[in-house]
């Protein structure tokens, strides 16, 4: 069976071609086209779609998609290979929803935290028996460094460096660099500390666009999984397929 998922974010789109739980192929684009879309399923043979959105797609899109009869669009809705224990699931986005499904996957019988290192910093807890129960979001790391120029009227917009500075900051822009950085990697330090402490052993599962940074500079075991909601979505549309023979 080959499959197609596809993770629409905050700021970029991934598609991933999946030929049962192997993944193939995957493609960043920076919007959902129609015409690219087809050609994409026409080149793989693509059998099934998965779509896990945050924002509104072009209805041209949407009436493709619900044309097919192997696709499956993820909401609260949709039944989940894991199970779910925060008191809102109305609310949980779907990118948490799926990162936590990919971790069970690769880890089963594991406690897992997975630090999904994006626009937001979202630290999410999947424990050994399967299930979701909860975690935080906070700023990440270019949000808060724009975030402290945007709120202020002298403080400059920096960018984000390749090496982090001394843990003193001797020049303003250091100083806010720390505070962006440093203070978004002690903060996830910390939280991994404090659910070391209640689960043990514990996995740490590094996502999003700025793993590399967080995985450079942690000083505990981690590991790198960039394709990790992808995996996930792909984990829940074949949970679907075999729960709805025909599907």
């Amino acid at each position: 069976m080959t499959n197609l998922a596809i993770d629409i974010g905050n700021t970029r789109t991934k598609l991933a071609v999946f030929h049962g739980s192997e993944l193939v192929r995957i493609e960043v684009w920076e919007t959902l086209e129609l015409g690219a879309l087809q050609q994409l399923a026409y080149n793989h043979t693509v059998e099934k779609i998965i779509l896990s959105s945050v924002s509104k797609q072009p209805a041209e899109v949407m009436d493709y998609l619900k044309a097919l009869p192997g696709f499956l669009e993820l909401t609260t809705e949709t039944p989940l290979p894991i199970g779910i224990r925060y008191k809102t699931p109305h609310t949980l986005g779907k990118d948490r929803v799926a990162a936590a499904v990919g971790a069970c996957h690769l880890y089963p019988g594991e406690h897992c935290l997975i630090v999904d290192a994006g626009t937001c910093i979202k630290l999410d807890v999947v424990s050994a028996g399967g299930e979701f129960l909860g975690g935080n979001i906070s700023p990440g790391i270019e949000m808060r460094l724009k975030a402290m120029h945007h709120f202020t009227a002298r403080l400059p917009l920096v960018a984000k460096g390749a090496e982090l500075p001394d843990f003193l900051g001797d020049s303003t822009e250091n100083a806010l660099r720390n505070g962006g950085e440093l203070g978004a990697l002690l903060e996830v330090a910390g939280f991994i500390g404090r659910c070391s402490q209640q689960m043990q052993p514990l996995r740490v599962i590094l996502t999003g666009g700025d793993a590399d940074f967080f995985v450079k500079n942690l000083k505990t075991k981690i590991f790198a999984h960039q394709n990790l909601v992808l995996l996930g979505l792909n984990q829940i549309l074949q949970h679907n397929a075999k729960l709805c023979e025909g599907f």
